[in-house]
């Protein structure tokens, strides 16, 4: 029996890369604004590469691309960076259809609800309280709680020492098979594949027990 639902956050409750791509558009709109001679292609081919090489909540991207485009940081055009980034942050920091209410749902059936992330800490509290869905969750683990990113056991064992649960009765939900999936298996967790957030990078020689379509579908599953 299912007693506790562990969700990723990024691409599995909100749509973290179109809140990314469309924040990058704003942030490279108010450089040009604030001066900056770059083209919008240039732009971002030079930042993802940043993103790809650091990880995609790398905080000093900005920093990077400026040192890496004009030699140097002009504080002016970073300043307009990170505004013109979090403005449109802010617009699409939405959870995916069906979240709330599945939670709701899930809340009144007595399941209990945790988030295990590698963002950082105050990032996810962010996201999660933009959402307003922070006060769903018992716990929520970030990078700086764990130490180390999934797959890494470390960080499913900490979670699963927080619910005082053993590993049947924890159900993982997450869109990275490679990261998810594969570490709550290791365990002996059940596993919930949130297709909908796969951005196409994942193993599929891993498999899911269950696999997502929608969040709404884990309603199915938990009384199975």
């Amino acid at each position: 029996m299912i007693k506790a639902i562990i969700f990723d956050l990024d691409n599995t409750l909100i749509d973290f890369m179109t809140m990314k791509k469309m924040s990058v558009a704003g942030a490279i709109r108010s450089m040009q604004d604030a001066g900056l001679d770059i083209s919008n292609n240039k732009a971002q081919k030079i930042l993802y590469a940043l993103y790809d090489k650091h990880g995609m909540e790398y905080q000093k991207v900005f920093q990077d691309f400026l040192k890496q485009v004009i030699g140097k940081i002009d504080y002016k055009i970073l300043a307009h960076a990170i505004v013109g980034y979090r403005k449109v942050e802010r617009g699409f920091m939405q959870p995916y259809p069906k979240v709330k209410s599945t939670l709701r749902n899930l809340e009144k059936r007595g399941i209990r609800l945790a988030i295990l992330t590698d963002a950082p800490r105050m990032r996810a509290w962010l996201r999660l309280a933009e959402m307003e869905i922070s006060d769903y969750f018992e716990f929520v683990l970030t990078y700086d709680d764990t130490k180390v990113k999934k797959p890494d056991k470390k960080a499913f064992v900490k979670m699963l020492n927080k619910l005082k649960l053993n590993p049947e009765e924890v159900l993982m939900v997450g869109d990275s098979l490679d990261k998810d999936i594969k570490g709550a298996k290791s365990m002996g967790m059940k596993t919930c594949y949130a297709k909908y957030g796969d951005v196409g990078v994942s193993n599929d020689k891993i498999k899911a027990d269950y696999v997502l379509k929608s969040v709404e579908d884990l309603l199915g599953i938990v009384v199975e």
